[in-house]
């Protein structure tokens, strides 16, 4: 199994299934829900309304993709080359050619920064908007928004494709289980998927399926929940009396079990063939797919990963031939069909990793870990479209202008969302937490 320069694989990423499944019922998490629409405070004008989250797992050399150095001296410039985008005077890498045609709708902020150079903590301070302390387990981004904005009824709020590092990256943190993500498993480019049923989807979401003929007593048993995920609805409805005994928030929770939302955002065979295309036929791409259409069901916030970048060694041998051209490819065809559908002004696409790599070049012809300069990409939901915020100096080392932190960068994406930033939630203990404590907006990011 591939493990990163730390020691972490794959498997020791998040593994928390759905939020109904660890000590909190899918009935009670609606419940929890329900409260949270009332709790909300101080809201901004919003402008979107869902998130996506593209996550570069590992720490992509940004140096070598939104922000490169070809005058920077031989040991720091790197070697592609830059090519113009469809925003003017914004340059990019050579092997981002379709990011270069769509540059016109995003904005790239060259000036981030921050100083933690180790995988768990970086991606707990990117995904959680707030520096990591032993004090406390800030939540997610998407569990903050499963907490403060109610999900469209029958599909889940917070849906990941991926498995961020550290035990409580991607979680929920002080606000609890309630909130945790839901996970997908599954691959919808075998054979046997592509030629499978709709009802036989490739793609599931953990602990939203039930068997025939379940009881109440296995809705609330999540251990048979696990066991028996993803098997057939058919005699859901059949079972009247039981809906019928069931309060408001147990019926919601069928209503979401027995829901076609979700299922039939997982049937990307609905999708024309050249847009499958055009995603790419990895799970990295057709999971981009299939959270676009989460998010035309009405899921709040996704994110999908693509990892491998913590490349010490022969960093442009792997950008060049096996990390830039998935990125080039599902990013692009994210934003342009976002953009097609008339989606991208309400959904934020956000993509970003941990850190960044180090300007100067190793021995091994690889970049090392590197937070103190980094690059991100925003598109949609009113951030600026062809824009490039702030500059790092001549060798790339940290910022020379506009310098700004994960946090700002979170605070800002909630400003979008109509969410204030600096309000308030409450730990289980009653402990008023800001949600983003040191975060401030920047009103250069928006159009």
């Amino acid at each position: 199994m591939a493990r990163d320069c730390e020691g972490f694989s794959r498997r020791d990423f998040i593994k928390v299934g759905s939020a109904g499944l660890l000590g909190m019922t899918l009935p009670q998490l609606l419940q929890y829900e329900a409260q949270a629409q009332n709790n909300a405070q101080n809201r901004t004008t919003r402008r979107a309304q869902s998130v996506i989250m593209v996550w570069l797992a590992g720490g992509p050399a940004t140096i070598d993709m939104w922000d490169l150095r070809p005058n920077a001296p031989e040991g720091i410039r790197g070697e592609f080359r830059e090519i113009p985008t469809s925003a003017p005077g914004i340059n990019i890498c050579e092997h981002l050619p379709q990011m270069a045609r769509v540059m016109d709708r995003t904005t790239v902020v060259r000036s981030l920064a921050h100083t933690i150079p180790s995988h768990g903590p970086a991606t707990v301070f990117m995904t959680t908007g707030n520096r990591p302390t032993p004090a406390i387990q800030y939540p997610a981004m998407g569990s903050l928004v499963t907490r403060l904005m109610p999900a469209a009824a029958g599909v889940p709020p917070y849906v990941t494709f991926t498995e961020l590092r550290n035990g409580s990256a991607g979680q929920a943190g002080y606000l609890g289980t309630a909130y945790n993500p839901f996970i997908v498993e599954g691959n919808p480019n075998t054979p046997q998927a592509r030629n499978a049923p709709p009802t036989a989807a490739a793609l599931r979401v953990r602990g939203i399926t039930l068997p025939t003929n379940f009881t109440l007593d296995q809705l609330e048993n999540r251990d048979r929940l696990l066991r028996t995920f993803d098997e057939t609805f058919q005699d859901v409805d059949r079972n009247a009396d039981l809906v019928g005994g069931l309060d408001a928030f147990h019926q919601q929770a069928l209503e979401i079990l027995r829901s076609d939302k979700t299922r039939n955002a997982f049937a990307l065979d609905r999708e024309p063939e050249s847009l499958r295309q055009r995603y790419g036929t990895t799970p990295f791409g057709q999971g981009a797919l299939a959270a676009r259409r989460l998010i035309e069901a009405g899921v709040r916030f996704t994110t999908v990963s693509l990892g491998g970048w913590d490349t010490h060694g022969q960093t442009f041998n792997a950008h060049r031939t096996r990390l830039l051209p998935q990125l080039d490819q599902v990013l692009s065809a994210l934003i342009q069909d976002l953009s097609d559908r008339g989606m991208l002004e309400n959904t934020i696409v956000y993509c970003a990793g941990e850190f960044g790599r180090t300007p100067r070049i190793n021995g091994n012809a690889g970049r090392d870990h590197w937070a103190r300069s980094m690059a991100v990409v925003l598109a949609g939901g009113g951030f600026r479209r062809g824009y490039a915020h702030g500059t790092t100096d001549t060798s790339g080392m940290a910022p020379a202008t506009e310098p700004c932190t994960p946090d700002d960068v979170c605070s800002t994406i909630f400003n979008q969302l109509g969410l204030d930033p600096h309000q308030e939630l409450n730990t289980p203990t009653g402990r008023p937490i800001t949600l983003f404590r040191e975060g401030r907006v920047i009103p250069r990011l928006i159009g």
